[in-house]
């Protein structure tokens, strides 16, 4: 029978608050020695060499997508004097590109050994802050297994959608900063957060729906207005997007190229059939990678659908549905523009990950399996990383060599495809600010069966500037690197009339082929 001492304690332990009530009926869930601040000093060396470790093959290639081509031949033209939104044009916004111009200015260009360093350092911080999210709502534990699970699941996509230090990388820092600020209800730094997220890549600014969730939750649980917060997230949001629009660029240029400008390159038009393969294809690549955490996922689902008790130690650890409203924000993210590109899914992986290890935490699942089971499919797809083949980048490398025997470092070129990396492996200077042949006829590799592809469906007025470059100067050298795609010269008159009246050809290359002017 209970004495009344027990029976006291046990009536106090009710009305403690649910996250010390865990503590009392499970333990701390510290692994051995992780109490305090050895806790951290223990975890972040060890993430840091996992961080390391899953991205050895980055360092394998001298670039392994075209938004790296992109991004370095961009920074090169802002080093030679190029003005962003003006004379140096995309539909990103700007914090990347300046990050490769400064580590150009710094390393030399001939490499992006620094930026895949960088990215490497980005998957770390966003271990980390996963690491504190997981740590405080499930102990110690969850917070280790949470930061092990990104890491580990952060390869499991193509390698090319991986291990390229491209916007997605670089926005996730930012995106989980901004939840975690708004969990600790910091509300200016979580506006400030979602707007350098934003400015990484216009969709990490879906973060800010959880944000406001979670500010509206807080408020009406402990009886607060919430104006003066929302005015705090508003500000923290709007002042650095103002400053970068206003001061640091052309507010006409960005607001055309980030925010106006990309109506017709995020339409619904396309070959349906393809973009349905791609999302389903990349979203059962990255189910196979994370399945050992998200099946406790589906598990706890299924319970809860059933109506059957949680198989905790006691009652549920707190709700998740701000992680729920976080995966629906980066699940939105991801389908618009339905291109459904690979690396679109990294931002779906810290929503992901956390409620994986929520469901594992508060479960009768070991971590041991889950950890075997992710590791193990973290090794597959770092091997295949290693192995990727290589064809495509061997082409290039072949007519980036062709490009540059053919011509002198004061020639510029012209690139008539979709990858741009021959302008920075050839070292050559664009003839025009127009990287792909997708500015100047609508064309997306996501889209190829889409039938808005064409001059008269370019970037509003890019042929009258397209015109005005070049009649400063012929390119030296064209490359026709359009295979058979709709926006192959014989489809696009004004391409195939350069060709025909100023050029002639002068290599092939599988279906790549050199024109170099008449003299």
């Amino acid at each position: 029978m209970p004495t009344p001492t027990r029976l006291r304690l046990t009536g106090l332990a009710q009305r403690l608050p649910e996250r010390v009530r865990t503590v009392v009926r499970t333990g701390p869930l510290l692994p051995e020695g992780g109490q305090g601040g050895r806790y951290w000093t223990r975890l972040v060396p060890v993430l840091a060499l996992v961080a390391l470790l899953t991205h050895i093959p980055s360092f394998a290639r001298p670039v392994w997508s075209p938004d790296e081509g992109f991004l370095a031949t961009q920074a090169r033209m802002l080093a030679d004097g190029g003005v962003l939104y003006d004379t140096v044009v995309d539909r990103k916004p700007p914090l990347l590109p300046w990050l490769y111009q400064a580590c150009f200015a710094v390393f030399g260009s001939a490499s992006l050994w620094p930026l895949r360093t960088l990215a490497v350092v980005a998957h770390l911080v966003t271990a980390i802050l996963l690491a504190s999210i997981a740590r405080g709502r499930w102990g110690n534990r969850a917070g280790a297994g949470a930061g092990l699970l990104y890491l580990l699941v952060s390869i499991g996509l193509s390698p090319e959608d991986t291990q390229a230090a491209t916007f997605e990388v670089f926005m996730l820092p930012a995106m989980v900063a901004a939840f975690r600020y708004a969990e600790r209800r910091r509300w200016l730094a979580a506006g400030i957060a979602v707007a350098l997220c934003s400015l990484t890549k216009q969709t990490g600014g879906a973060v800010l729906l959880p944000v406001l969730w979670m500010l509206f939750q807080d408020a009406r649980r402990r009886g607060v207005r919430w104006p003066p917060a929302l005015f705090k997230i508003g500000f923290g949001f709007i002042l650095p997007i103002a400053l970068v629009a206003v001061i640091l660029t052309k507010p006409k240029g960005f607001l055309f190229w980030v925010v106006t400008g990309s109506g017709d390159y995020a339409s619904f038009g396309g070959a349906w059939l393809q973009m349905l393969g791609r999302a389903l294809g990349n979203s059962a690549i990255l189910g196979v990678a994370g399945l050992g955490f998200l099946l406790p996922v589906g598990r706890r689902l299924w319970l809860k659908y059933r109506h059957r008790p949680l198989p905790v130690a006691g009652e549920e650890h707190g709700s998740t549905t701000d992680l729920w409203v976080w995966l629906l924000s980066s699940v939105v993210a991801v389908s618009v523009g339905f291109h459904f590109f690979g690396h679109y899914y990294l931002q779906l992986m810290p929503p992901l990950v956390l409620l994986g290890t929520g469901a594992v935490a508060t479960s009768a699942i070991r971590w041991k399996p889950v950890l075997v089971y992710t590791t193990a499919a973290a090794t597959v797809f770092w091997g295949l990383a290693l192995a990727w083949p290589g064809e495509r980048l061997s082409r290039t490398t072949e007519v980036a060599t062709a490009v540059a025997a053919q011509t002198t470092p004061k020639d510029t070129v012209l690139v008539w495809g979709m990858h741009p990396e021959l302008y920075w492996l050839a070292d050559r200077k664009p003839a025009t600010r127009y990287l792909t042949a997708g500015f100047l006829t609508n064309y997306s590799g996501g889209k190829d069966g889409n039938q808005n592809v064409g001059e008269q469906f370019s970037v509003a007025n890019a042929w009258q500037t397209f015109d005005k470059e070049l009649a400063n100067g012929l390119p030296e050298v064209v490359v026709d690197d359009s295979g058979i795609a709709p926006y192959q010269p014989v489809m696009v008159p004004r391409i195939e009339n350069l060709l025909d009246t100023h050029y002639e050809m002068v290599g092939v290359f599988a279906d790549t082929v050199v024109y170099r002017l008449k003299h």
